[in-house]
């Protein structure tokens, strides 16, 4: 079984020790890490070296970050394929639009919304795990979602708890 954990919109421009510990916490039984964009900075992605980690990024990163992670990527896990991007620029149905970037994958992730998604279209799975660092609407907590990866797919979103 293979677990990830996926999360978006850190808009951090590190990885600070308050961030270190929450992502020390949410995804300790992860071996995959997802980033769905607006990380800012790449560096931020140090926090998960012990980790496979794919990631894209945002309307909101750095060029240096928009240099070296693309806008789109598909990626395996197990016998399920994975179609992730960021969301923005697809308009204001972000969901339909992912059907036309990746039509044949089992899994669509994407981020953008700071607003937390998990459902199944058909046989697609789609995640938004929305913002690990609590910018969302509102006061809103932070989320973030894990995906299980054995003979079937299955995934959850999960609140940040108060670490302090």
């Amino acid at each position: 079984m293979i677990t990830a954990g996926i999360l978006s919109d850190t808009h951090l421009s590190g990885s600070d020790e308050k961030f270190q510990h929450v992502v020390q916490h949410c995804f300790k039984d992860c071996t995959v890490i997802i980033h769905a964009g607006d990380l800012t900075d790449i560096s931020l992605l140090q926090a998960f070296s012990d980790k496979t980690v794919y990631a894209v990024h945002g309307n909101m990163c750095n060029p240096s970050s928009r240099v070296a992670l693309p806008a789109m990527l598909n990626f395996q896990l197990g016998q399920f394929s994975f179609g992730l991007t960021h969301g923005a620029g697809l308009g204001h149905d972000i969901e339909s639009a992912l059907w036309d970037l990746f039509p044949t994958e089992d899994c669509v992730i994407y981020g953008h919304t700071h607003h937390p998604v998990c459902h199944r279209v058909g046989g697609k799975l789609i995640i938004n795990p929305g913002t690990i660092t609590s910018t969302g609407r509102y006061g809103s907590p932070g989320t973030y979602a894990i995906v299980t990866v054995s003979d079937e797919l299955h995934a959850s979103l999960h609140e940040v708890p108060n670490l302090s």
